[in-house]
């Protein structure tokens, strides 16, 4: 990685979800699904379904910081999914679907932490806000066949009724933060309008 390259690791609920969004984003280089924040060395999908390992299913952004900072992808993180359900995004129940931050430094907690304070600040009283920030340890990549989910299954009901609401979120409050071609399979920009 070059001076400017840098990684960021987030659960936000189904991996499926937040792969597509951040994939969106400018600056961002790749987005990888998988596995972070539990003991079970190799974790499947299965595994960690089962709500045994530990594990949250999370993804590993790699971005460049010139292009887009650390805060404009929690922002994103934060505005996509429900940071104040416990183990659950919408019917997705579990462990594994927990809201965490995976920190790589020092200067990444730091700002999770802060972005956090401030917007438990201004929330309204009674949502908490329940994300997890904690130390990047391994990350496992997901298998093969959760890669790229969006971008091969859109028609899919799972894609139409979960994803695509977050992707016209994503393209009505964030405009600015899109990449040039804007629109991944399945919602073209306009549709957000």
């Amino acid at each position: 990685m070059d001076g400017n390259t840098a990684i960021a690791v987030f659960g936000g609920g189904c991996f499926w979800c937040t792969e597509a969004v951040f994939e969106q984003l400018r600056g961002v280089i790749a987005v990888m699904p998988g596995y972070a924040g539990g003991t079970v060395p190799n974790p499947t999908y299965r595994q960690v379904g089962g709500g045994k390992t530990g594990h949250a299913e999370v993804i590993r952004v790699v971005y460049d910081s010139a292009q887009i900072t650390y805060d404009d992808l929690l922002t994103v993180f934060f505005a996509t999914h429900d940071p104040t359900t416990l183990n659950r995004q919408g019917a997705d129940v579990g462990t594994e679907y927990r809201s965490v931050i995976l920190y790589a430094n020092e200067e990444q907690k730091c700002e999770a932490l802060a972005f956090i304070r401030e917007l438990s600040t201004s929330d309204a009283p009674g949502s908490r806000i329940v994300t997890e920030v904690n130390p990047l340890t391994t990350f496992y990549e997901a298998e093969e066949y959760h890669r790229e989910y969006y971008r091969t299954n859109s028609a899919a009901p799972y894609c139409q009724y979960v994803i695509n609401p977050k992707l016209e979120k994503l393209h009505k409050k964030f405009r600015a933060l899109l990449k040039p071609s804007g629109a991944e399979p399945g919602l073209k920009v306009g549709d957000a309008r």
